[in-house]
């Protein structure tokens, strides 16, 4: 791109001084400087289409009004986005989408997010003149495997289709007929199946194109939401995890109803694959809430637990006999909970016997999903920690004590297979998110955080070091481990001046950083 072409320019938007990149179009040098210009059909990741005509505004010495969402700056360039011309042709624009717009706003799955709402409070309110019966079309169409088409709302913005052609590349969406009867659909025989078709629910501006997952589930105005990323690949999407809070009197059926897309352009840009859209089960179900004690041994509570394991690793120690302790680890860890584990038992405790067990690899596409099922695989290649191969053989053999991050194992190995192998190990503690096989087989099950309920940061595939917060409090008796594994540091007291800091994931963050070199080249 050439000099001339990337040169900033100065113009004037409601009497206010920019300066842009030349080759701007008025709308998104508006955006920039946080002016609001009305849009329905403009979108970002697509070239300008202009087919909504709300986005129009004068521009000094200009004869008409002109798309904002079209039309590039020059240097010196007057606009004004609020003059009385260009309030009436929004109006009027208004008036002629909602001329055939059913009036079911109450049930609509998008109301109280819907922009035609939004504009129609801004600049309508006006009394309806249209006396005709409206145009009858098609609703609740099945276009996909998750998505319903009301085509009576459909505002003919073609974000949908100009999403399938310009992101996937798989054109399932056309417009069909003329005049009035104009309509999207699917081409015959042809469905959104694509793993990315969430996204267009997400870009709809109004709710023509509904979620089956989260139709008629709840209002949106019920709803949390916070940032998180998506840990089931190796990709690190920044996603919003919608939640419920619940009421004061009665709860409700579920806790997180819907994930979506967080911009983020070194990442995922707008878009989130469906495997992470709609696997988010596992934030909520099977949830593994309470201490399970089958010893019997009264290990009720955290702090009796970490007594009790404090008691026998430290036995193991002091007769120089720490190679009989095994530590079966994951990369759904944070990067501050592997830093602990290779600190605590790989160099504190010198434990040889450390294996990481990840999800099997699963398809990937050529977008977002990575065949990883994990989100933190790269982080943990470059942590320092000498992964053995896992082999039940070696895992068992003289150990006397176990400690299993995640349940990961099964898939590798039956649980039969797994029993017969650690069956004879003496302290068995496994500590999981989630309620699985493994449960019976071990001495103590701890309950832990997932990513949504903790905090940390993750290594994408790509390198980077993204960090997490928590969204909503964890449920039950869960706790995150790196809080699992300082306490249990400090209990150890092999080193109680080095772990005493840790109160938080930032001071562990920062001396991850002067240790590792990776993580200290991180921003």
């Amino acid at each position: 791109m050439s000099k001339e072409k990337t040169k900033m320019i100065h113009i004037q938007i409601d009497g206010k001084s920019l300066e842009v990149r030349e080759g701007t179009s008025v709308l998104e040098a508006a955006l920039q400087a946080g002016i609001e210009i009305p849009h329905l059909c403009y979108h970002p990741a697509f070239p300008s289409e202009g087919s909504c005509r709300m986005c129009l505004v004068e521009i000094e010495g200009r004869p008409d009004l002109e798309l904002a969402c079209s039309f590039p700056v020059k240097d010196g360039m007057k606009v004004s986005t609020q003059s009385e011309e260009v309030t009436k042709a929004r109006k009027n624009m208004l008036e002629f989408l909602l001329a055939e717009h059913p009036l079911d706003c109450p049930i609509c799955d998008k109301a109280g997010e819907c922009k035609l709402q939004d504009y129609y409070e801004q600049y309508g309110f006006f009394e309806s003149r249209f006396e005709e019966k409206k145009e009858k079309k098609e609703k609740k169409v099945e276009i996909g495997k998750t998505l319903l088409l009301d085509q009576e709302r459909c505002i003919l913005c073609t974000r949908c289709i100009r999403f399938l052609k310009e992101i996937t590349g798989t054109r399932e969406l056309g417009l069909f007929n003329r005049g009035v009867h104009t309509g999207v659909n699917i081409y015959e025989g042809n469905p959104v199946e694509n793993n990315y078709s969430g996204n267009l629910v997400d870009i709809c501006p109004v709710g023509a194109i509904t979620d089956k997952d989260f139709r008629f589930q709840t209002r949106n105005w019920f709803l949390g939401s916070g940032p998180s990323i998506c840990p089931l690949c190796g990709r690190g999407c920044n996603i919003d995890i919608e939640y419920h809070p619940g009421f004061p009197h009665f709860p409700v059926p579920k806790r997180v109803y819907r994930i979506g897309p967080r911009e983020n352009h070194r990442v995922n840009g707008y878009w989130i694959c469906d495997y992470g859209r709609y696997h988010y089960s596992y934030i909520d179900e099977d949830r593994q809430e309470q201490i399970v004690d089958n010893k019997k041994e009264k290990l009720d509570s955290w702090e009796r637990v970490l007594d009790f394991l404090k008691e026998r690793i430290k036995k193991l120690y002091y007769m120089n006999k720490t190679s009989r302790i095994a530590v079966l680890t994951s990369s759904w860890l944070s990067n501050e909970e592997l830093f602990l584990i290779r600190k605590i038992f790989q160099e504190d405790l010198n434990v040889e016997k450390i294996f990481l067990t990840d999800p099997l690899p699963g398809e990937e596409d050529n977008l977002l999903l990575t065949p990883e099922r994990s989100p933190n695989s790269k982080g943990a290649s470059q942590m320092g920690l000498n992964f053995k191969e896992l082999d039940l053989n070696k895992l068992a053999e003289r150990t006397e004590v176990l400690l299993m991050f995640g349940s990961h194992i099964t898939e590798h190995f039956a649980t039969a297979q797994t029993q017969e192998a650690i069956g004879g190990i003496e302290t068995k503690v496994l500590l999981n998110p989630h309620i699985s096989d493994l449960n019976s087989l071990m001495d103590v099950v701890l309950p832990t955080c997932v990513i949504a309920e903790k905090e940390g940061t993750l290594t994408n595939v790509k390198g980077l070091v993204q960090p997490f917060s928590p969204v909503f409090e964890a449920k039950g008796h869960c706790r995150p481990e790196w809080e699992v594994l300082v306490n249990l540091a400090k209990k150890l007291a092999l080193n109680f001046r080095y772990y005493s800091p840790f109160t938080s994931v930032k001071p562990i963050f920062k001396k991850m950083q002067k240790e590792i070199g990776f993580f200290g080249t991180k921003k």
